[in-house]
């Protein structure tokens, strides 16, 4: 796989799929997605980065980094105008009564009205004649185990795999197949979803490729302990083999985003198992995931890298971050055999928080892009990596701010910042404090002027809003994923102005919007 990164300089957007404009309460992977495509052509940008796409779980506010399947899409993100192009679903199924608000995304009113359509395009999918989809379900081993571990997932009232009878949480293999017969049909149409999914994104992909942009996704390093990954491979994670549960937890201690650090509760892998048998089934499930990405995303960041190098290990029953031990990961040497397996893969290191030199060490081994926020640039220290003028290498990837940040125009009006400060960040954009300039676009000149290969910025920072747009406040339990954009701020204004202002700073890609290319040949 050739270096993308490295091939020009590049310019994109953050905006999670679940944020953008569509009449059925949450953005989709079909015309919401190839809309919002079109738009980053027209701008002049190559690149789209979103969260993950795997199914969520209300239980976690629906937070895309606590799925219950790490190899799975959602069947939110489901397009219903394509289930309707495809011929699965009748026009008349897409009427609905519910009163979607467009600034919010309503999983739960969303999904009301998705499962009801996706029962539908079952029942009228002719499963035993489709060879495509009996090719998808031989290629994708995860998937049977995905299907059964959702049918188990209803029958048990949702109930965490670790809850249920102990032959079913054991994976008893006589208990396992008596329910895989039991509900046979069930279990078709949960692969059927996914078969579904995979579709509609190979049209995404297509016209991401046509108009020459890159999709940039996101592997959470942990998986949720309550997921099928985590049922079905149960000997790569540190867990108690009596009660299915952490021994420890994933987190980190405390940092500039809490004083208590941050308790994920994610099992721990078994990176230092004595069993060569388990390290060579996690090293095989790490490649499996690798390569299930990849058939998504033409880049991914991997976040919280520094896990790889050294992680948080936290007493299952602490409540909070604040007490745990740093223990080794698996380094360098679980990258040389991913990439003996797989070639190069373009991988973007997610390495804030508190970063040690071993940290920066194994990143630059690899030579992994890192990631430079210029919220963090600002703490009256001229020598702070984050400054653009610091910056020693182009292999880094420039952000005004990301999805657990506030909005650039909320961090600079935040009373942590004072005037002075404000008066400094200004005077490095070349601007003046009380200046006409939103500081949402003087970050974003200092970004696209940087030598990083790649900008990008967060939807909310292109428009300039404000902290009630924020995506996810770290450690708040509540009330984060559900920012939506609408069409009327997608404009031909801010994407006349994005295009200036790439083009100006070398990063301007000179595709065209799909519809633009037709109506061209339309007319030769």
């Amino acid at each position: 796989m050739p270096n993308l990164l490295s091939q020009r300089r590049r310019s994109g957007i953050l905006a999670h799929i679940s944020s953008l404009p569509s009449p059925y309460g949450i953005g989709d992977i079909g015309h919401s997605s190839h809309r919002f495509l079109e738009f980053l052509a027209k701008s002049g940008q190559s690149c789209w980065q979103f969260l993950p796409f795997n199914p969520t779980n209300p239980l976690f506010d629906n937070s895309p980094y606590m799925s219950v399947a790490a190899f799975a899409g959602s069947p939110l993100l489901i397009s219903p105008d394509l289930l309707k192009q495809s011929g699965l679903v009748s026009a008349k199924s897409l009427d609905h009564n519910y009163d979607f608000s467009p600034f919010q995304a309503d999983y739960t009113a969303s999904w009301n009205f998705k499962k009801h359509l996706l029962a539908e395009a079952f029942t009228n999918f002719e499963v035993e004649s489709n060879m495509a989809f009996q090719l998808f379900c031989d290629r994708h081993r995860w998937l049977e185990d995905y299907a059964l571990f959702m049918v188990l997932k209803e029958q048990h009232t949702n109930r965490g795999w670790f809850q249920w009878p102990r032959m079913l949480a054991a994976r008893d293999k006589s208990a396992l197949k008596k329910h895989y017969l039991k509900h046979k049909e069930r279990i078709l149409y949960y692969k059927f979803e996914q078969f579904i999914f995979t579709e509609q994104w190979k049209q995404l992909r297509s016209l991401a490729t046509d108009l020459d942009i890159l999709l940039f996704g996101d592997i959470p390093i942990y998986v949720g302990l309550d997921s099928v990954d985590v049922w079905a491979n149960q000997d790569i994670y540190d867990l108690d083999p009596d009660t299915f549960l952490p021994n420890k937890v994933s987190g980190v201690p405390p940092d500039y985003f809490s004083e208590t650090g941050q308790r994920w509760g994610n099992p721990l892998y078994n990176w230092s198992s004595e069993s060569v048998e388990i390290r060579k089934q996690l090293e095989d499930w790490w490649v499996d995931r690798f390569s299930n990405v990849f058939e998504f995303v033409d880049i991914a960041r991997i976040d919280h890298f520094r896990a790889f190098e050294s992680y948080w290990a936290i007493p299952a029953e602490n409540d909070t971050a604040v007490d745990g031990d740093w223990v080794k990961g698996p380094g360098a040497g679980f990258f040389k055999k991913i990439k003996r397996r797989l070639g190069e893969l373009n991988i973007i290191a997610e390495d804030l928080g508190i970063i040690t030199q071993e940290v920066i060490d194994l990143r630059d081994k690899l030579e992994l892009p890192g990631m430079k926020v210029l919220q963090f640039a600002f703490d009256g220290n001229p020598d702070n990596s984050f400054l653009p003028y610091n910056y020693n290498t182009s292999n880094c990837v420039v952000y005004t701010g990301t999805h657990d940040n506030e909005t650039t125009v909320g961090w600079f009006l935040n009373h942590q910042l004072n005037d002075d400060l404000r008066k400094t960040i200004k005077e490095l954009a070349n601007r003046t404090l009380h200046d006409d300039s939103g500081i949402h676009n003087d970050l974003m000149y200092l970004a696209l002027s940087s030598i990083g290969c790649l900008t990008i910025f967060p939807l909310q920072d292109a428009l300039g809003f404000g902290n009630d747009c924020r995506m996810n406040s770290p450690g708040v339990p509540e009330g984060n994923w559900g920012w939506r954009c609408i069409d009327e701020y997608l404009s031909e204004e801010l994407s006349t102005s994005l295009r200036a202002r790439t083009k100006l700073f070398g990063r301007y890609s000179e595709s065209k919007p799909k519809s633009e290319i037709q109506a061209e040949m339309a007319k030769k």
